[in-house]
């Protein structure tokens, strides 16, 4: 008889763990999540990733805060998230840059994507906008490369930081087009759009979403989209494609990645979440008024993606000779 007690003492205490374990695994988010945009403010990928803490917060019931964290290609934010504790707490909102370039244009990035960081979710795919100061004496694509090849080293395009879509999509403009442009870097392009309606700097190839609203107020002239195809918000603005680039295309795009580790339960839950929150029709509106299209699917869908973009942009820069950093 005492044996048939101890048995099921031990059983129930077996049960107790369990529902502990399972208590701990449903339990997400357990306080606040910080999703860490490694760009400054202004840009598009914090544009899109206050969009989307937005909802996300509605949805965990719990706080999403945004911070901010610049530098060096995004590698100081995505260094920051690799290195946080593997609970879904601490999130990155991942850029083309920092997924799949980082890594081939710097010696020591801090991290690696693909061994560091779990993909999560797809979030949106988005075309840059090559838009250039007012006072440039340009209407057209053939303008700017008629002028820069006169001049060759005279203008400049920034970026949002080396590696990143925004400087790539340059690098790929000056290899195709046969001109020699002087790349300035900045730390996300908030700071870059300021300095290119003041005239500081000549052009950026800019994500849509913070590239539009400027061409669309006029405060600066947009040649061409990245694209393959336009973009519905910019009429009359030409693919690159279309432009006297045949072939060019240049895509950025986003998604939220956690730290390696994170319990596959966890990336499930904001995957699901995520993928409800792109699906609503008020989101998906916005992100077209941005330049931006919303995309979703499972986490595996996800890590293909960054796959296949790794291998892009490894070759691209390689072929570019682009200096390592």
């Amino acid at each position: 008889m005492g044996k048939w007690k101890l048995a099921g003492a031990a059983l129930a205490v077996l049960s107790c763990a369990a529902a502990t374990s399972n208590a701990d695994t449903t339990a997400y988010p357990k306080g606040p999540v910080t999703l860490v945009v490694p760009f400054a403010p202004g840009g598009s990928t914090d544009v899109i990733g206050r969009l989307l803490a937005e909802r996300l917060a509605v949805a965990l019931k719990q706080p999403v805060v945004v911070e901010n964290r610049s530098g060096a290609g995004g590698n100081i934010g995505a260094t920051m998230v690799a290195k946080s504790a593997p609970d879904g707490q601490t999130l990155l909102f991942g850029t083309t840059g920092i997924m799949a370039i980082n890594e081939f244009l710097y010696k020591n990035p801090g991290y690696r994507a693909d061994r560091d960081l779990k993909p999560v979710a797809y979030t949106a795919s988005i075309s840059n906008v090559l838009i250039v100061n007012n006072d440039m004496p340009v209407t057209s694509v053939a303008d700017l490369i008629k002028l820069a090849k006169a001049n060759p080293g005279k203008y400049s395009f920034a970026s949002s930081g080396a590696g990143s879509s925004t400087h790539l999509s340059g690098e790929l403009f000056k290899n195709m087009a046969g001109v020699d442009l002087m790349h300035v870097p900045y730390k996300g392009s908030g700071q870059a759009l300021v300095d290119l309606v003041g005239g500081q700097i000549n052009m950026i190839f800019d994500n849509a979403p913070s590239a539009v609203p400027l061409a669309q107020s006029g405060k600066v002239k947009a040649l061409a989209v990245t694209s393959a195809t336009p973009l519905s918000v910019l009429p009359g603005v030409p693919p690159l494609t279309e432009a006297g680039l045949k072939g060019y295309e240049s895509l950025s795009w986003t998604g939220v990645v956690a730290p390696a580790g994170t319990p596959q339960s966890v990336v499930d839950r904001l995957n699901k979440e995520l993928n409800t929150i792109l699906a609503d029709e008020a989101v998906r509106k916005k992100l077209t008024e941005l330049g931006a299209q919303a995309t979703g699917g499972t986490p595996q869908d996800f890590s293909t993606h960054i796959e296949a973009e790794r291998a892009k942009w490894g070759k691209l820069v390689k072929e570019a000779n682009i200096a390592v950093q």
